[in-house]
């Protein structure tokens, strides 16, 4: 774990504006350019798509990093049927960088999935 932190204390930290093109790509046709479920395809699919501007207001005030993670790479969406939305997972690969996800500890998280919760974090209303 003392590599791991010390490999990515020398990478910096990805931002909202390199997450926008991980949303743009990934994202938006279904939640929409501004992420409230709006997208080109929302209409065809049997599951409304989340209002991703609201994740903060239905969490108490506080953005809810283990549970977007978590949702987003499919680990907590296994095995239901009434979600529509791929496993982006496996998609989004690329060198790990630490990401606090609660009581001080440091997730390794791939860039463009740590980018994307950025960009995620950023739309907050």
């Amino acid at each position: 774990m003392a590599a791991f932190t010390a490999a990515c204390m020398n990478v910096a930290m990805p931002d909202a504006s390199e997450g926008a093109q991980v949303y743009a790509n990934n994202c938006a046709m279904c939640h929409g350019q501004s992420g409230r479920g709006d997208g080109v395809l929302a209409a065809d699919l049997s599951v409304k798509p989340a209002n991703l501007t609201q994740l903060t207001r239905d969490n108490d005030g506080a953005f809810p990093v283990n549970q977007v993670l978590s949702y987003i790479d499919g680990y907590s969406r296994q095995a239901r049927e009434d979600v529509e939305m791929p496993e982006f997972g496996l998609m989004l690969k690329g060198p790990s960088v630490p990401i606090a996800t609660g009581d001080g500890v440091m997730t390794p998280t791939p860039r463009p999935l740590a980018a994307l919760l950025a960009y995620l974090e950023s739309i907050q209303q």
